[in-house]
């Protein structure tokens, strides 16, 4: 099937083609008929198979036919709710290619910045509305916002949008839209007590999974390394220095964390920055900005970037700290490996992270390919939490066998680990 197969007017066809878009990914081409007909939709696909563009296109498609040319007074047709303002503004940015020439104007608003400048272009009218959940209350409790004409709400990774803290946003929200409305949720991941809730305010919506929601993608290559939480930094830095790395994305779990990777890695010379709850949005936006330039080669980055962050041809992802939700995962290294392009993840694994792991492996159905032979081994001796057993099925006869690499050279404090490493090498959880 190709885009031209799909109904479309022939403005979006346009725009289309000049991004090189030919045939729809299978998300796409599921979800746009449904949407296109006016039908609820639950939308579940792995993160990079082009969902904003599944609802972003028939979206279009459909307030255009209702504007069409009109220059008139613009009443917001569409609102598309999104957990973080990265996101936020990669929707916008995509509602302003494929809406190119169409008269349809988009506006995109978050907290963290001054609200002047958005309130001014809501004054003038917009037939779009991309929007976090805080701004848009406090907008719509100050009277910026009206609803009343809105056509097609959409959730945006939906599993994060109802859990873990925004469910009494999101029935807020809903309460200020029109019953007649269609809803749409995307998401890579699915859970069903979130689905079931997804239902309550659906009508009769129909589901559209392209692969299991639990998968990551096929391109993506993915290894572990066992190491102590304390030479996490020192691992990190003899990855990028010896094996070359460039165009990194580094997730660590808290916001601290993340800053003191940065400056660990600028203390031994390597650029690099950080983006987290924490800085301003401007901050953030420098620092994505100057990443995606490739002026900076690493970007140390918290959750708050896993779904929001869009970058052509990223080729690694280092999860210095492992996510204690499994499905977190999948949408880190979800950020490499995407259109087609290969990737590779890397996981560092201390002690106190090993049930993370075995929940994430669960979760993906594969082992992840143990990295040994690196100069900061995880210590198999160390005491394990109460309860956990070795885990055998890939303990080796000899570390050369397992691993296919050479003992690192330069002696000292490094090849003793390794040679500890050769004598006890059992992959514990």
């Amino acid at each position: 099937m190709k885009f031209e197969d799909l109904n479309l007017i022939k403005n979006i066809q346009q725009a289309l083609a000049e991004e090189g878009y030919e045939a729809p990914t299978p998300i796409q081409e599921q979800a746009i008929p449904i949407i296109l007909e006016g039908i609820d939709l639950v939308g579940c696909a792995q993160t990079g198979t082009g969902k904003t563009a599944a609802f972003a296109i028939p979206i279009i498609n459909n307030i255009h036919r209702i504007v069409g040319s009109n220059k008139k007074v613009k009443y917001i047709r569409a609102l598309i709710v999104t957990p973080t303002r990265e996101l936020a503004l990669q929707i916008g940015e995509s509602f302003d290619t494929y809406g190119k020439y169409t008269n349809i104007r988009q506006l995109t608003i978050f907290g963290g910045v001054n609200q002047v400048s958005q309130v001014d272009q809501l004054k003038k009218g917009v037939d779009v509305l991309v929007a976090t959940p805080g701004r848009l209350l406090d907008l719509h409790k100050q009277g910026h916002i009206n609803l009343d004409h809105m056509h097609h709400l959409v959730l945006d990774e939906a599993d994060q949008m109802l859990d873990m803290g925004f469910i009494n946003d999101v029935k807020k929200i809903i309460k200020l839209t029109p019953e007649n409305r269609q809803t749409l949720l995307f998401s890579a991941t699915m859970p069903i007590p979130i689905r079931e809730l997804a239902d309550s305010f659906l009508t009769k919506p129909q589901y559209v999974s392209v692969t299991p929601i639990s998968s990551t993608a096929e391109k993506v290559k993915q290894q572990v390394y066992f190491v102590d939480k304390g030479d996490k930094r020192k691992l990190l830095y003899h990855l990028i220095r010896n094996e070359s790395l460039n165009n990194v994305l580094v997730f660590t779990r808290t916001k601290h964390g993340a800053d003191n990777v940065v400056k660990a890695l600028k203390k031994n010379g390597v650029e690099s920055g950080a983006i987290h709850g924490d800085k301003s949005q401007n901050s953030r936006q420098r620092v994505l900005d100057a990443f995606k330039n490739k002026e900076i080669p690493v970007l140390v980055a918290t959750d708050i970037a896993a779904r929001g962050i869009d970058i052509e041809s990223l080729p690694y992802v280092i999860n210095f700290d492992l996510p204690n939700i499994p499905e977190t995962y999948v949408h880190r290294i979800g950020r490499t490996g995407r259109a087609g392009n290969s990737g590779l993840a890397i996981s560092f694994c201390g002690s106190d992270e090993l049930t993370y792991l075995k929940d994430i492996e669960k979760l993906i159905k594969m082992k992840i390919k143990v990295i040994d032979g690196h100069p900061y081994p995880f210590d198999a001796n160390a005491p394990k939490p109460e309860g956990q057993k070795p885990d055998l099925r890939n303990k080796p006869k000899n570390t050369n066998q397992r691993s296919g690499k050479a003992k690192p050279a330069g002696g000292g404090d490094g090849s003793r680990k390794s040679e500890a490493s050769k004598k006890n090498k059992k992959r514990w959880y």
